[in-house]
């Protein structure tokens, strides 16, 4: 994989969902690079965070979901290439925002001072406040109250007013009672931080202390603030300046004076910390609080040139989706009666997809749909193209949702379980459709299925999600046959291929753990048959066992004690072929 150039970068990302008054944390800390031309399936249980995963870097997450932390570098130079007109107004603009970074830049020669006041102050906020300890208990109290309170309420919604009045009743008093617990506590909190307030008032000799400290620091503060700043300096601003008004440039006139005046404002904060500016990696976070960096290449007389740092996760802007989704990351999803509009055409609903994106005539854009048509496999597909989608078997209907996606020449393509809808001797054709087309096109397919026959017959390499964490990544080969978490041994063991005459089905026993709570230890270890003590109490780190193969698994502990695979899965290329009468 190292000759591979990495195309999307996902670093610690964690998704959380607002679900009726609680927070449910979907993926948890997921890191994984995706190459280029690469075939990578994603595969877990309903309810792992496969598709929530994949949602995450193409924007379709519903409307209560966030990003609570992570970065998903996407790295496509085409969509990175910038450049923007250097007129008149452009270098008033340039010229603006360098000599407001210039007054600005006087604050670092203060930064060091700066945080010694910020330590001071949070010493005394620190003196005034319930220690840490106390604060976190004091939240998981109220927390647990609140969870109670809207379990109750959410399911007192579902009863019927008609017949289970008795039991509506009793839950609006237990409610009630719960209303009062969650009023004592807060009062109690209150109660709490007042006591220690007055505690901290009461220690002259802590604000005597206080007092003076910050007022030498203050002193030597605003000596410091009176000095030049450098040409070194200089030189940084007006490189600064020039990357605010690339980052800028591709919003209206409206907007860009409003985030031009929000970059200075975050570049002043920034200064005023002492945060190296120099460094790449600090500039890009500076800057992805306000927007997109672009950072600044080179210009011309009438030209400024840059390239976009592009984090998928810090989309701010709607209409920046519309340049990456379906024309840089595409999807196919696993009904296509559903994605299909039933009173449109084939014709019109591929041709829409290209003019949209492709900016050329319907006349081109014909051309190119009856291309497109002929690739996914359309038989005469002059005469279908004006059919609509119910005159279309269900197979051909995902070849034209395949030939949709594929319309923009995407460069990832999402497949949601696409032949889940579909009867097995077609599922084989649209898994070959897309072999084939990905040998010609050359674009990265990222494949969710539970379905690990899919996964040995398309993928390159497999990630094993569960309760929205990646625990064990590899090749197809060492994931299938050298597999090391318990968790995809119980999901190889659950293999239908591997039931014998007369015997029952393996299945997993218990459910995945609900990701409204925190989880303690290995999120597995209630369903785990080789659950150690370690995995109740503390999260597994992940271990390299090959230079491509990782599991996040205890079990791989130098200190562990030796565990075999499953039976059922040793020798399991043998079984395969077994079971499939293959010699």
């Amino acid at each position: 994989m190292e000759a591979q150039k990495v195309l999307l970068s996902v670093k610690d990302l964690w998704v959380k969902f607002r679900v009726r008054g609680r927070v449910l944390t979907a993926i948890r800390g997921i890191s994984l690079d995706i190459y280029e031309g690469e075939s990578i399936a994603i595969v877990g249980e309903s309810g792992s965070g496969k598709s929530v995963f994949t949602k995450t870097f193409s924007g379709m997450n519903d409307a209560n979901g966030f990003i609570d932390q992570g970065t998903i570098i996407f790295n496509d130079e085409e969509l990175a290439d910038t450049t923007a007109p250097l007129n008149d107004r452009a270098k008033r603009l340039i010229e603006k925002a360098r000599q407001q970074l210039d007054q600005h830049a006087k604050l670092e020669l203060g930064a060091s001072v700066y945080r010694k006041l910020q330590e001071l102050e949070s010493e005394k906020h620190r003196r005034e406040s319930v220690s840490e300890e106390e604060q976190a208990r004091e939240k998981k109290e109220l927390d647990d109250l609140n969870a109670k309170r809207t379990d109750l309420y959410n399911l007192k919604q579902t009863l019927d007013p008609h017949k289970e009045k008795d039991k509506i009743h009793e839950m609006t008093a237990q409610i009630s009672v719960l209303d009062k617990q969650i009023k004592e506590a807060q009062k109690k909190d209150e109660a709490l931080l007042k006591e220690q307030q007055k505690k901290a008032s009461q220690d002259t000799s802590f604000l005597k202390e206080y007092e003076q400290k910050k007022s030498a620091l203050q002193a030597e503060y605003d000596k410091l603030l009176q000095g030049s700043i450098s040409e070194k300096t200089k030189k940084r601003n007006e490189i600064l300046a020039k990357e605010i008004y690339l980052s800028i440039g591709r919003y209206d006139a409206r907007q860009r004076r409003k985030l031009s005046k929000d970059l200075v404002e975050a570049l002043k904060k920034a200064m005023q910390l002492g945060v190296d500016l120099d460094d790449e990696n600090e500039r890009n976070k500076v800057f992805d609080t306000v927007a997109f960096r672009v950072r600044y290449l080179d210009e011309t007389a009438d030209t400024i040139h840059g390239t976009c740092v592009l984090n998928l996760a810090n989309v701010k802007y709607a209409k920046d989706w519309s340049r990456i989704r379906g024309k840089k990351i595409a999807t196919v999803f696993q009904d296509p009666m559903t994605s299909l509009n039933p009173i449109l055409t084939i014709g019109k609903q591929i041709t829409s997809i290209i003019i949209k994106h492709q900016g050329c005539s319907e006349g081109e854009a014909r051309k190119r749909a009856l291309v497109l048509m002929h690739k996914v496999g359309i038989p005469n597909a002059e005469a279908r193209f004006d059919d609509y989608p119910f005159q279309y078997s269900g197979g051909m209907r995902q070849r034209i949702v395949i030939a949709i996606a594929l319309s923009c020449q995407p460069k990832i393509l999402i497949c949601d379980e696409p032949t889940t809808a579909l009867d097995v001797t077609i599922q084989a054709q649209i898994l070959q459709l897309l072999k084939d087309l990905q040998k010609e096109l050359g674009f990265t397919i990222v494949f969710i299925t539970h379905d690990l026959g899919v996964v040995a017959n398309i993928a390159d390499r497999v990630a094993v999600l569960y309760a929205g964490q990646i625990v064990e990544l590899g090749k197809v080969e060492e994931v299938f046959y050298d597999p090391r978490h318990p968790y995809t041994w119980a999901l190889l063991s659950s293999l239908p291929q591997l039931a014998q005459r007369n015997t029952k089905l393996y299945s997993i026993t218990g459910t995945p753990p609900s990701l409204y709570n925190q989880i303690v230890g290995d999120a597995f270890a209630p369903r785990n048959p080789y659950c150690m003590k370690i995995d109740t109490l503390e999260e597994p780190p992940t271990f390299q066992v090959t230079e491509t193969h990782f599991a996040k698994t205890w079990l791989l502990d130098e200190d562990a004690p030796e565990v075999e695979s499953p039976e059922a899965i040793r020798d399991l290329h043998q079984k395969l072929l077994d079971a499939y009468h293959l010699a």
